[in-house]
């Protein structure tokens, strides 16, 4: 039993965001037993580590991030999509072939993305089993909560990074099979859009999937050419997520949309009906201009929703710069597109990348009692000639802090 004082905020609901002011965080082996305006009689004794004026908050989710991307952050943004996957992206996905070049990044990777308070992440990887594997293996024995994929790739794809249906197949397999017993970070299936799989991936990883009991992540109706060439390729098909649920893809775990900026009234009902997260990308989608995600929309539609940093089509690792970027853009949204749309608050944004992300992962981000204690400390955004709440450091943290501001950072009540 540990006792933690300090400013604490956290999300009890999209619309509300708890602010307490030298409060008490009691953990017990890693879990919240519950939080206190002074110590309970039954827990004098119990050491105290006090954070003074600093805020307390949750531990972030990325729920859609490629960690082979990592080295290509910040460059090429004045690229298009089309560009910059063919020019940049794919020839440094090829080189994870290589072990030691992928220890080294993957290595940085993780360590950034705690460094910058991300505790929970659905990551894509490349084709490349080994490689993918040794990030899973990272993040398990870090206790790192996250689903990762081997990505499939099996047509319209470059010679160098295009595998055949029955490689694709064969070392998903192997790799569900080898990773099946994690406990925190576990393999997930991943196509990676289905322009570039064939039926007879698709209809193979639906297999594997209900063989092993994994869920999906894929990117969803991303942009206006992907929504329409889904249909070409898949002609039996709808719209782009029925392409996965006749596979029988969205039954057996987890379900991840990312993007998903152009649905279909149909590709709503069904990412709702199996429970999926729909994500938002936001500096993603300004950089490579692919859209806009109607988040307000979604949510008012029921949809599940949740934000991510998408290195490297994003540029920025830390999600908390994913809250102030989603306000922004709904207010976009809204301005040039008012019907149907609306701006969303900075309550709904951090709910999305704490709370509501976490979802996904289990009992973990938010502050209150039965949550995992995955948490960071936040600090100096305050300024002594015009004092700030605690709620409102928050909100300054995620428009102009980094991870300098960041003062601790906790894993099942475990200071990192």
């Amino acid at each position: 039993m540990k006792l933690y004082r300090g400013n604490i905020v956290y999300s009890q609901s999209r619309e509300r965001l708890v602010s307490i002011e030298g409060g008490y965080i009691a953990v017990e082996n890693g879990v919240i037993e519950g939080i206190y305006d002074r110590i309970p009689q039954n827990y004098e004794g119990v050491p105290v580590e006090d954070f003074g004026d600093s805020v307390i908050i949750p531990a972030f989710s990325d729920l859609h991030v490629h960690a082979p991307q990592y080295p290509q952050r910040g460059l090429a943004m004045d690229q298009l999509l089309y560009d910059w996957l063919n020019k940049y992206t794919f020839p440094l996905e090829a080189k994870y072939a290589d072990m030691e070049f992928a220890r080294q990044v993957y290595d940085a990777f993780l360590q950034d993305m705690i460094e910058n308070g991300t505790m929970h992440a659905c990551v894509f990887g490349t084709i490349h089993r080994t490689a993918t594997g040794y990030l899973l293996e990272r993040m398990e024995d870090t206790g790192f909560r996250a689903f990762v994929g081997k990505v499939n790739m099996d047509k319209a794809s470059p010679d160098y990074l295009c595998e055949t249906t029955e490689e694709s197949l064969r070392e998903t397999e192997a790799y569900l099979d080898a990773y099946k017993d994690n406990r925190y970070a576990k393999p997930m299936i991943t196509p990676r859009f289905a322009p570039t799989c064939t039926d007879g991936v698709i209809r193979g990883l639906g297999e594997l999937a209900k063989k092993y009991h994994v869920g999906m992540q894929t990117h969803i109706v991303e942009s206006k050419w992907e929504a329409s060439q889904a249909l070409i390729d898949f002609p039996d098909a709808s719209c782009d997520m029925e392409i996965y649920e006749r596979a029988g893809l969205l039954d057996y775990g987890p379900v991840v949309a990312a993007h998903f900026i152009f649905p279909s009234d149909e590709d709503i009902r069904i990412l709702k009906e199996h429970g999926g997260f729909a994500v938002q990308c936001p500096d993603a989608t300004v950089n490579v201009i692919a859209g806009i995600m109607q988040n307000a929309t979604l949510n008012d539609k029921g949809v599940n929703l949740a934000l991510g940093s998408d290195i490297a089509g994003g540029h920025n690792i830390g999600v908390y710069s994913q809250v102030a970027r989603a306000v922004q853009l709904s207010k976009l949204k809204w301005f040039y597109e008012p019907e149907g749309n609306r701006p969303i608050r900075f309550e709904e944004a951090f709910y999305m990348a704490t709370k509501q992300g976490g979802q996904i992962f289990g009992k973990v981000g938010s502050l209150e009692p039965g949550y995992e204690f995955d948490a960071i400390v936040i600090d100096n955004m305050s300024d002594s000639f015009a004092p700030v709440t605690p709620a409102e450091s928050v909100e300054r943290f995620c428009y102009y802090g980094n991870k300098s501001n960041i003062r601790a950072r906790f894993l099942k009540g475990k200071r990192l």
